[in-house]
């Protein structure tokens, strides 16, 4: 049977894919729709209100928000015992308020940890089954309270050196290596239906690569499911490439898990260190304030096509790439200003001090649609 359209219903359904289309030429998360969630990190100015400009920003490209700072452990619980999750609900609320995906971090990591956590009453290493039992209840108080709610958890963080090697943390000298495995089964337990997920930074490195790779085809032999490999996306101008970055991304997918781009941000400062170690601090110099009025349009242009090709890459291997998490939502606001010297001026996120869109945001979209 031949079917006739009308030039009135045909001229309607072109307007409507038209509509669609402006629709998502507008908004990261509907052109990304399909591909992969595109998130990003939010403090309590977000969940608060307090930045207003930043939370239509969210509502409008984003579809998904990790907790920066306020579910770390230092913040919930920071007395044995004593649990605080003020904030921790605010985000949560705000998550649910916008129909988001909600990302809860960490629940277990070495910086940022508060210092009864490790210690007795006299100041001296706790034994391993004071550990194994500080942190199981840890995670299973944190994680039961938000059941069903936070979809997927960062169940360990930054465990591997960039030569492979295990992090000689607390946690490593106390309990061994056998603290990732507990770890994720304390979390498994606590919430069987959220996706469990290994983080880490310096991803493309060769020797990280290769020991997250041994790490977890190990805990895979032990029966531990690990969903999921965080890549924390803390990039510079010169590293990481976008050959190496994918390298990566390969050999985790073909771990059978899938991938997050978890913490994205490329900062144009100079530093004298490398990764996210937020233990490292420098003194203030001369010089390494490059842009305090400004970026030159050659800098910004740099900045730009760069992002652009690992947004390229991401939309390559979307069908192994779950989540790409910006770490912060404006350059006004990101850790990067503060880190490794405080005051300066960096420029690493999508949206500018102005809360306005850079050129890369419309190169994702366009990226999108092919």
């Amino acid at each position: 049977m031949r079917i006739r359209l009308s030039l009135f219903t045909l001229i309607t359904l072109l307007s409507l894919g038209y509509a669609t289309n402006s629709k998502a030429q507008n908004s990261l998360k509907k052109a990304l729709a399909g591909k992969f969630l595109i998130g990003a990190a939010i403090n309590d100015d977000q969940m608060t209100g307090k930045d207003s400009l930043s939370d239509k920003i969210l509502i409008q490209h984003f579809n998904s928000i990790t907790a920066e700072n306020c579910m770390k452990s230092e913040v919930v619980q920071p007395e044995e015992g004593r649990f605080d999750f003020t904030q921790a609900d605010r985000f949560v609320a705000f998550g649910e308020k916008h129909n988001m995906t909600i990302h809860g971090h960490v629940l277990t990591w070495h910086s940022q940890a508060p210092k009864w956590f490790f210690v007795d009453k006299k100041g001296k290493d706790v034994s391993r089954k004071v550990l194994i039992e500080r942190m199981k209840k840890h995670i299973t108080t944190v994680m039961k309270r938000y059941k069903g709610r936070i979809k997927s958890w960062d169940v360990v963080n930054e465990a591997i050196m960039d030569d492979g090697s295990y992090r000689q943390s607390k946690f490593y000298q106390i309990i061994g290596e056998d603290y990732v495995r507990l770890a994720f089964q304390f979390a498994r337990k606590a919430d069987p239906t959220a996706r469990l997920i290994y983080n880490d930074y310096s991803m493309a490195l060769p020797g990280k690569r290769e020991g997250v790779v041994k790490m977890i085809r190990n805990l895979q032999k032990q029966g531990v499911k690990v969903d999921g490999i965080g890549m924390q996306g803390h990039f510079s101008m010169d590293f990481p490439t976008v050959a190496d970055e994918e390298k990566s991304i390969e050999a985790f997918a073909a771990l059978g898990v899938k991938i997050s781009i978890s913490e994205l941000d490329m900062t144009l400062l100079p530093s004298p260190y490398r990764g996210a170690d937020v233990a490292q601090k420098v003194a203030f110099e001369k010089g390494m304030n490059p842009y305090a009025n400004g970026l030159p349009d050659s800098v910004s242009t740099a900045w730009n096509n760069r992002m652009g090709e690992f947004f390229r890459l991401f939309l390559k291997h979307s069908n192994q790439i779950s989540r790409v998490t910006l770490w912060g939502v404006t350059d006004h606001q990101t850790w990067r200003n503060e880190w490794t010297i405080p005051g300066r001026n960096d420029y690493p996120l999508l949206f500018d001090r102005n809360y306005q869109p850079k050129p890369v945001d419309r190169t994702i979209i366009k990226a999108a649609f092919r």
